[in-house]
């Protein structure tokens, strides 16, 4: 039997239906008339459509069902810039509208969040919650001054206090140097801070069930981690089974040399995704060849959260919008980037596995 919500997702389905959406993007949207279904249940809201390779009946020509495994989120600065409990019930219940399995809230200041009301609002819409941040050149566990590694560690510990609160099981972003620019290599004496922070956050992330993505930057956000290698060189060094490997397609478009060789290089140790344009706007109208970068993941079988993140001055963080110079409008309604970004994501995942 599937579950209602994913019942809910196959009445509504068509087959490579085409969809028209902003900018007059032509997509296609999944769809089905006559279904087989290949399993008993369905875990998750995501329905992926395949035509059978077999015929050896008059079913020859059904459809099969079988369930995406990833999560499909949404960053809260897509509908709020702050985290009132009128701002998180507007955020969930837009996401959940949409379909999403998931919202990401920023933690720049971790003590601002009530993590209960969050977790009992999420409950209320059947979301689940996962946070982010980065941290301050003041608060930085990559710094050779032992007082303001320090002040990252509590930093980090207390964001995870709030991820814990909320039920979040991700906690990802620049948790291991400041988010912005900096203008000198990492010290010897830095990263040794570093690694040594991540190993005791990352035991009391473990202790509750909380996994560690550390986002993989570009050069003018962080001088530590640029490329998945160097992400992979410094979990090594961390040796914690719950700190994985973040990878961002905006980040991942202008450091690395391809999208499929990023996610071959972080393999098993990947643990969360973030899809962005290469302008931060609607999905599909920028330079990210998503094509490849979703078909990349399912060459590397990943099944974490796949979290859509975009950026516009329509909605403005105190914090996080001047930190990441989002100095223009790249969209100017939420809810139509939000549903774009949806079906866009939908369509890539479908296309990744009918190659299969």
């Amino acid at each position: 039997k599937l579950s209602a919500h994913c019942a809910r997702q196959v009445s509504r389905c068509t087959i490579m239906a085409p969809v028209t959406t902003h900018a007059g993007l032509s997509m296609n949207r999944l769809s089905c008339t006559r279904v087989g279904f290949q399993r008993d249940t369905c875990h998750r809201s995501h329905v992926v459509w395949s035509r059978s390779l077999h015929t050896r009946s008059r079913r020859d020509s059904k459809l099969e069902v079988r369930c995406a495994s990833n999560p499909i989120g949404v960053h809260a600065l897509t509908w709020v810039g702050g985290w009132s409990e009128e701002e998180c019930r507007h955020a969930a219940s837009q996401s959940a509208k949409l379909g999403y399995d998931l919202v990401e809230i920023p933690l720049l200041e971790p003590k601002t969040v009530d993590g209960d009301m969050t977790k009992g609002i999420f409950q209320e819409y059947g979301l689940k919650a996962a946070s982010s941040l980065g941290l301050s050149f003041d608060a930085d566990i990559s710094s050779p001054d032992a007082e303001c590694a320090a002040r990252g560690e509590e930093l980090l510990n207390d964001a995870l206090s709030a991820t814990i609160a909320m039920g979040g099981e991700y906690m990802c972003g620049i948790l291991y140097s400041a988010l912005g620019k900096y203008t000198s290599m990492p010290t010897k004496e830095g990263r040794q801070n570093c690694v040594a922070a991540l190993k005791r956050v990352a035991s009391r992330a473990a202790d509750n069930g909380v996994t560690l993505g550390l986002e993989v930057v570009n050069r003018y956000e962080s001088n530590v981690l640029n490329t998945a290698a160097q992400a992979v060189e410094l979990i090594g060094e961390i040796d914690a089974p719950n700190v994985k490997i973040h990878l961002d397609a905006y980040h991942m478009n202008i450091e690395e040399q391809g999208f499929a060789q990023a996610i071959a290089t972080a393999g098993d140790l990947l643990g969360y995704v973030h899809i962005g344009e290469s302008h931060r706007g609607y999905l599909g109208t920028g330079s990210v060849d998503f094509p490849q970068l979703f078909r990349a993941l399912e060459e590397n079988s990943y099944e974490g959260p796949i979290t859509f993140e975009s950026f516009s001055s329509q909605v403005v963080s105190p914090v996080l919008s001047n930190t990441l110079c989002i100095w223009r409008n790249t969209w100017e309604e939420s809810e139509d980037v939000a549903r774009q970004a949806k079906q866009f994501m939908d369509v890539q995942i479908a296309a990744a596995r009918r190659m299969d």
